[in-house]
Parts: C-alpha cells; structure tokens; sequence
C-alpha cells in the first residue's frame, strides 16, 4: 500500500501597496531652474535626477517624479505647488 502524505495548506499574505505618483506638469511660467531647484529640495532629487525631469516635463508635458504613499506625496504637492508650479498625485 502506497502512503499519501497529506500536507498543510500555506496561505499567502498579500499585501497591497498604496503606491501613487507625485506628477509635475509642463507650464509657460515657470523656469527650468526654478523647477530644477525645486525638485531639488522638496523632493530630494540629486541635481542631475532634477534636471533630466525638468527635461522631460517640458518635452512631455509631465513628469512622475517621485513614488510612495498618498500620505508621502501630499506635503511634497503641497510644497512644489506652493511655488506656482503643477503638481497632483494620482
């Protein structure tokens, strides 16, 4: 006689992410240093992270630039809007 082994069942955790996008957008106002230096020190990009963004919103027309939770990205919204520039979390 053959001899089954019953084994356990496993039950996964899956854990959701509540991952958003911080997304600046392109606008005639606004300089390429201002947005430079702004994403520099709210979002804490290194110069050359700013700077490649800042290429891409106004190629683009936006840009993520930066990922991570709703509670996260509000502040950093908050602050880049703050200095007369687009901003939403999506």
């Amino acid at each position: 006689m053959t001899k089954i082994q019953e084994l356990p069942i496993l039950e996964e955790e899956i854990v959701l992410l509540d991952e958003r996008e911080l997304v600046v957008f392109n606008d005639d106002v606004n300089t390429f240093d201002h947005v430079i230096q702004t994403l520099i020190e709210v979002c804490r990009h290194t110069s050359e992270q700013a700077e490649q963004c800042t290429l891409i919103i106004h190629y683009k027309g936006k840009c993520t630039v930066k990922m991570g939770s709703f509670e996260e990205l509000k502040p950093m919204r908050d602050a880049i809007c703050d200095r007369g520039i687009s901003a939403e979390v999506i």
